[in-house]
């Protein structure tokens, strides 16, 4: 496990669960878990916002079974590349660490 791996799947699981598509967070916190480390393998590789948002596109269709308005997972993309960002410079894993 890369340094930082904990801290870094902590805050996506955060920033998710804050996203919270299906409205289960507060019940349910490792809801999303699954989409944790396609998330973050697709960063690592420098995915940019338009891969990040058809992923989280697929995922809740396919994998939760929502029909989400197509700004849903582009909103959500936008803010996962900006965490990624500031959470690659804190920790020394984004930005294609």
């Amino acid at each position: 496990m890369r340094p930082g791996t904990d801290v870094t799947e902590n805050g996506l699981r955060h920033l998710l669960n804050e996203w919270d598509p299906i409205g289960v967070a507060d019940d349910v916190q490792d809801e999303y878990d699954c989409m944790l480390a396609p998330l973050l393998q697709r960063l690592r590789a420098g995915a940019d916002q338009t891969e990040i948002g058809g992923f989280l596109q697929y995922e809740l269709e396919d994998h939760f079974g929502l029909a989400p308005l197509p700004s849903e997972p582009e909103a959500m993309a936008v803010r996962v590349i900006s965490w990624w960002t500031t959470a690659g410079r804190a920790d020394g894993t984004g930005c294609g660490g």
